[in-house]
């Protein structure tokens, strides 16, 4: 779904699934990414096919995190921030124990 407008206009009427037509509705929703569906003229809910539910969801989440980091960075004072061998220090982390860990993947 490119856009939401094009979700908009692929509209179902609900009777569709009252006439036994599930599959086909759920092929075109695989097919186009979203549809509408319309009870009594007004949009009742939207289907969206679960690989375009988890693309919004990681752009929801995208945004939140940038929110934060935006907030964050507008606090940022560089005369507060201590260098990474000041905080292995006073938290009494050595070298050796960070070497020890290995490689850690972030995602």
């Amino acid at each position: 779904m490119s856009d939401i407008s094009s979700a908009i206009r692929n509209t179902i009427p609900i009777s569709m699934f009252n006439r036994g037509l599930a599959g086909k509705i759920f092929d075109e929703v695989r097919q186009s990414g979203a549809k509408v569906v319309m009870k009594n003229n007004a949009a009742e809910c939207v289907l969206l096919s679960p690989e375009e539910y988890l693309r919004l969801m990681d752009e929801v989440n995208d945004a939140r995190l940038l929110t934060i980091a935006s907030e964050r960075m507008s606090h940022y004072d560089p005369e507060t921030t201590i260098s990474a061998e000041e905080l292995y220090k006073e938290l009494g982390i050595t070298r050796e124990a960070l070497d020890s860990v290995g490689e850690v993947d972030i995602e």
